[in-house]
């Protein structure tokens, strides 16, 4: 298993990110690990929403099968998918007011086989420089 977390202060309030950071349409301008789309998003997320998205960790691509688990907006969205050699995947993606900004945090949680030992330490510390690199550009986006 392979618990990651990364976090990011923006000066800007938690209604200026959450829209950016909840809209799956958006992954592509600043989630460095997601490849892509596969079919119909739905118009708006819900619980039991379903997608399909490739991403790329340590240089290879897996398609993941997401639900959307919990969808409190404008605070936290928690989709959880399946992937390829049945490996299982979570990702929180929050936000909150801090100070005069606000701060984003993406919880990422890779299980599986494959996902064990020393490739699970490479999946944790690839994902972590992902996650990190993907809100440096929310950052930018949000300004």
């Amino acid at each position: 298993m392979a618990q990651v977390t990364a976090t990011v202060d923006f000066p800007a309030p938690p209604d200026e990110v959450w829209p950016l950071m909840a809209d799956p349409r958006r992954y592509e301008d600043w989630l460095t690990i997601h490849q892509g789309w596969r079919g119909e998003l739905p118009e708006e997320l819900s619980v039991g929403a379903k997608l399909t998205e490739i991403v790329t960790v340590l240089g290879m691509a897996n398609k993941i099968e997401w639900t959307v688990e919990e969808y409190r907006v404008p605070t936290a969205v928690r989709i959880c998918g399946t992937g390829m050699a049945g490996a299982q995947v979570s990702f929180t993606l929050s936000v909150e007011p801090s100070g005069a900004g606000s701060r984003a945090a993406i919880d990422a949680e890779f299980t599986g086989q494959l996902v064990v030992g020393a490739i699970g330490a490479a999946v944790a510390k690839q994902s972590k420089k992902e996650l990190d690199a993907s809100l440096a550009k929310l950052a930018d986006l949000v300004g």
